[in-house]
């Protein structure tokens, strides 16, 4: 598969003749792609029905004309500010009743069925123009970003009424569905239904999961609105960029719609604004990223996309909406795409070609400064460049471990953790990051797996329900499995099932008590390290693998089939995975702190994400380094 680079340009923000001198300057470095007009909607449509179409002829014109293959954005993260006045009632509202109001971007509910259509309107226009002119597209901008997922506004409300309406039949059966006998909470007709914001105390955990399943469906129908329209007229691949550790809808339900899974990806903002670590974690790594995060959502949109991946933004240099925004360590732009690359990525585009002087992101660096000399990530994205076109292509290969994923689990935990910090998406990392400080290559799988044959271990952790398709999975599965903490606890009604969980095939197992622990309560396990934050006790027949200093279960299991009773911290976790990579003939490596490697068909790739230079089984690796070997 070939590898290619891009960026991110905004015509409508420069003069003219300066496109050529642009595009030009791009090809000459080795890039391939150029998005645009993703936020473009004012220039296109200055007032409503009144197109100008010319600059954005002549911007696509200009690029093809040198080389470039142009993805083209659906402009309808940044409605104009017309469109408020043709409906006012289309902005978003939060869980307190307020307004998003307009002046930025993403300030619109995607349940309002007016702007829906004037989405739909926009959509058609461009397909017909330029469905045989652009290389690809993207829908729409960051679904989710900025907290834009739910809203609480009057049209949610009708329409979420009509979706539990749809979904449930009648109002007994919602009722019993999700015990509204509890409270006195029984509605006589969906119309009584309202949102689960605003309740005196905490709202019935069913509503609320029902809201979330709709909100996800909501976001997935407008995507679907626009690729429908999109395929009527163009035979060009279509994309979304997806944004890190945004769980608040289900990526693989909207990536089945599009082509190509793309993600914004943004190392040292993510390390400082959104990944749970220690101080000292984020000191030695602020100028690097977070060795993990990256490539945990390398591999998760890898599967969103069906094989199909790009990082559409790539961090060049400083940002502008992190707490802390460094300067990347030199090097850092060429490893972060390479590590993409080894991944698996279609692409690489760097965000953005020249940086604003103007606006909200004028201090989010760019491959350009303001005065158009060339940035640090400039000469990086040429360095790449140069790289690919010297090294044969990379060939993609299955990994040895999968992990299973499921963003119903992020909404379930976040309804009801039952302790503070219980977090699905950072027990799923958690477990990842114990998988690559072995030096273990990844793939992530979504929750509706029906086979896993192709792996030898598979990891399921915190899923509130198992489907039965997995269930069926597990129970035909060879291989070995570690399944838990908190695994299968719900049903799909958002009750405590019985049996008790985690009900698994021939495990004879139930979870018969669960505590959450303070950060200073930890219970030690017999073989070392301990449970933290989550800790269940377990009664049954199933063999008993490891205890608790205080003689409860903490991992049972039935020929490879494993439960685990808690949250291991660093130490359980690395002697859990590798005894039972061990069993499975896996090999593993455990890895100096910052180095991490990634198995791509003939070749693996070693990255060093530390400051200083690192030495490994007679390897020397520079900070910010890349090597890669053929192996085999």
């Amino acid at each position: 598969m070939k590898r290619t680079l891009g960026t991110c340009y905004y015509p409508e923000h420069w003069p003219e003749p300066q496109w050529a001198e642009d595009a030009a300057r791009m090809a000459e470095i080795g890039l391939t792609w150029v998005r645009i007009g993703e936020f473009a909607w004012s220039r296109i449509e200055p007032t409503p029905g009144t197109y100008d179409w010319g600059w954005l002829d002549r911007a696509i014109e200009v690029l093809t004309a040198h080389g470039l293959k142009v993805v083209l954005g659906t402009p309808t993260a940044t409605p104009p500010r017309w469109m408020l006045d043709r409906h006012p009632d289309m902005l978003a509202l939060d869980a307190q009743g307020h307004k998003r109001g307009f002046g930025s971007r993403r300030h619109y509910c995607f349940s309002h069925s007016g702007y829906r259509a004037d989405c739909a309107r926009i959509t058609l226009d461009l397909a017909k123009r330029y469905g045989q002119k652009v290389a690809a597209w993207q829908t729409d901008n960051e679904y989710g970003c900025h907290d834009t997922t739910i809203s609480y506004s009057d049209a949610a409300r009708d329409a979420f009424r009509d979706w539990l309406a749809q979904k449930y039949q009648s109002p007994d059966a919602l009722n019993r569905a999700w015990g509204n006998v509890f409270w006195s909470m029984d509605y006589a007709g969906f119309a009584e239904v309202g949102l689960p914001n605003l309740t005196v105390t905490e709202a019935n955990p069913a509503h609320v999961m029902d809201f979330r399943r709709f909100s996800s469906d909501q976001v997935a129908s407008f995507n679907r609105l626009q690729t429908d329209i999109i395929r009527r007229h163009s035979a060009a691949p279509i994309s979304h960029n997806y944004m890190g550790a945004v769980v608040d809808f289900d990526h693989f339900a909207t990536g089945a719609d599009l082509d190509i899974a793309t993600w914004d990806s943004y190392p040292l903002g993510f390390l400082s604004d959104r990944i749970a670590a220690s101080p000292g974690h984020k000191r030695a790594f602020s100028r690097q990223g977070d060795p993990d995060f990256q490539a945990f959502h390398h591999d998760l949109y890898r599967s969103v996309g069906r094989g199909r991946w790009w990082v559409m933004e790539q961090q060049p240099g400083p940002v502008n909406w992190a707490p802390y925004n460094p300067d990347p360590l030199p090097g850092m732009a060429r490893l972060w795409a390479w590590e993409a690359f080894a991944h698996g990525a279609e692409a690489v585009c760097y965000f953005r070609w020249r940086q604003a002087p103007f606006a909200q992101e004028q201090m989010h660096a760019g491959m350009l400064r303001p005065d158009s000399q060339p940035a640090p990530a400039y000469h990086a994205a040429a360095e790449v460049a140069r790289e690919l076109a010297d090294m044969p292509e990379v060939q993609e290969t299955a990994a040895p471990v999968a992990l299973i994923f499921d963003y119903m689990s992020a909404w379930a935990w976040a309804t009801q953790p039952q302790g503070r910090g219980f977090d699905y998406f950072n027990v799923v990392f958690g477990f990842y990051q114990g998988l690559r400080r072995l030096g273990l290559s990844v793939d992530i799988l979504p929750p509706d797996t029906a086979a896993l044959a192709a792996y030898k271990l598979v990891l399921a952790p915190a899923i509130a329900t198992l489907p039965p398709a997995v269930l069926a999975a597990f129970a035909a599965y060879e291989g070995a499995a570690l399944i838990g903490p908190r695994t299968n606890s719900k049903t799909a009604d958002f009750s405590i099932p019985t049996p008790l969980p985690p009900n698994l095939p021939r495990l004879d197992c139930v979870v018969a008590r669960v505590e959450t622990l303070p950060p200073d309560l930890p219970v030690p396990l017999a073989m070392g390290g301990s449970f933290t934050l989550w800790r269940e006790k377990l009664e049954g027949s199933a063999r008993v693998v490891e205890y608790t200093t205080d003689g409860w279960p903490a991992l049972v299991a039935v020929d490879g089939l494993h439960y685990l009773a808690g949250l291991p911290d660093e130490p359980a976790l690395a002697r859990i995975l590798t005894r039972l990579c061990a069993a499975q003939g896996i090999d593993t490596t455990p890895l100096p702190n910052g180095l991490r490697c990634r198995q791509s068909g003939a070749h693996r790739f070693w990255f060093n994400y530390g400051a200083e230079a690192v030495a490994h089984e007679g390897r020397s690796i520079p900070p910010a380094g890349v090597v890669w070997e053929k192996i085999g």
